[in-house]
């Protein structure tokens, strides 16, 4: 049974909570299912060579947040617009936030199994979660100079994290362990000190990552953070993707599995200069690696793995278009120049996208 996000039911929202474990109940065993019949059968690539693009929702809007949920796919973006799509009917629905006399501007949503997460980009920052009666419930806010967040997501129901641009000298990161209702900023004795002016690029809530206990923050100094704990310790890690501006580092990160993960970058104000924009790593992110080095693609601001191709098959999109490698980043060919922020893939030949004025429904084939 397909689901709505709570803020749009009529319904009161412990039946929708009630509503969603028990389709969780049914999907589980399912996937379980899947998963096990897969177990046994060799993946490589798809070789795709060309993507159907389904315009789902137009809006005179920007949106950089996208979050597939069991059912639907939920959004985030500016003039205060959030909604969602029925992935089975197509039926869009929308809401306004307004915070006072503010309107704010979303790039990152999250999801636990009962509740979905919005928060706002810039100053002052808020954060909200479903609450009771159907209606968004503010569960986080800052102030001041420099506030900005960048991406956020969940390691599980529990414990969550949300990224900003530095302050005092450190990363903003916001962390909760009790399911989204309290945050509590995490403070600087306890993070690594940070380049002047670092940030992170609020392109595509793509530039955290997270693979069990593992989690990778990705920055404009081209500087990947990693804590094996959940956000308890942090190491630093460098790459070799070109920073050299405040317009360039690393927009994206994604991985296949524990080991196998890809980073994007490039500069959005020359964005066919492919020069040192990409890279791969193959032992959990301890080491990266050019790929296609001086070769197209230049920049974009999401890159995905495409689900069931062994860690083969990569997309990469932006407002220059979309554009696909079968052999883990060595080559790339373009699939279309039409225009997106940001990608989720449901399965191997399905996905959602997002960019100005749309969300779009995407075949690769």
């Amino acid at each position: 049974m397909a689901f709505s996000p709570p803020f749009f039911s009529s319904h009161n929202t412990l039946v929708w909570q009630l509503s969603l474990l028990l389709d969780m109940r049914i999907f589980l065993p399912l996937v379980f299912l899947v998963v096990m019949a897969s177990c046994g059968t060799q993946e490589g690539s798809h070789h795709f060579s060309s993507v159907h693009i389904e315009t789902l929702y137009t809006d005179s809007i920007g949106i950089r947040a996208i979050e597939l949920m069991p059912g639907s796919l939920a959004f985030a973006a500016n003039r205060g617009i959030f909604g969602s799509v029925d992935l089975q009917s197509g039926e869009v629905r929308t809401n306004t936030q307004q915070y006072d006399s503010i309107t704010p501007a979303f790039r990152s949503v999250a999801h636990t199994a009962t509740d979905f997460f919005m928060l706002s980009v810039g100053n002052p920052a808020l954060l909200y979660k479903t609450g009771d009666q159907g209606r968004m419930e503010l569960v986080y806010t800052e102030e001041g100079e420099g506030v900005f967040y960048d991406s956020m997501t969940f390691w599980n129901d529990n414990e969550g994290i949300a990224l900003g641009d530095s302050r005092e000298g450190c990363l903003s990161i916001l962390i909760t362990r009790d399911g989204g209702t309290r945050w509590k900023k995490t403070p600087c004795s306890e993070l690594p000190e940070v380049p002047e002016g670092e940030g992170a690029f609020a392109a595509s809530n793509t530039n955290i990552e997270v693979v069990g206990d593992m989690t990778y923050l990705v920055t404009t100094s081209s500087t990947i953070y990693i804590s094996e704990d959940k956000g308890a310790s942090w190491k630093v890690v460098k790459t070799p993707i070109v920073a050299d501006a405040p317009t360039q580092g690393i927009y994206s990160i994604d991985f296949y599995n524990a080991d196998l993960g890809v980073v994007f970058g490039g500069d959005y104000t020359d964005p066919d200069n492919a020069k040192a924009n990409k890279a791969i790593t193959k032992d959990g992110g301890r080491s990266w690696h050019l790929i296609a080095d001086g070769e197209t693609p230049g920049y974009k601001s999401c890159v995905q793995f495409v689900p069931h191709a062994g860690g083969n098959d990569i997309v990469a999109l932006g407002f220059t278009g979309i554009s696909y490698s079968k052999d883990m980043g060595k080559t790339w060919e373009t699939l279309s120049e039409e225009s997106f922020y940001t990608i989720r893939f449901l399965n191997d030949s399905t996905a959602y996208a997002a960019g100005r004025g749309r969300i779009a429904k995407l075949t690769f084939k």
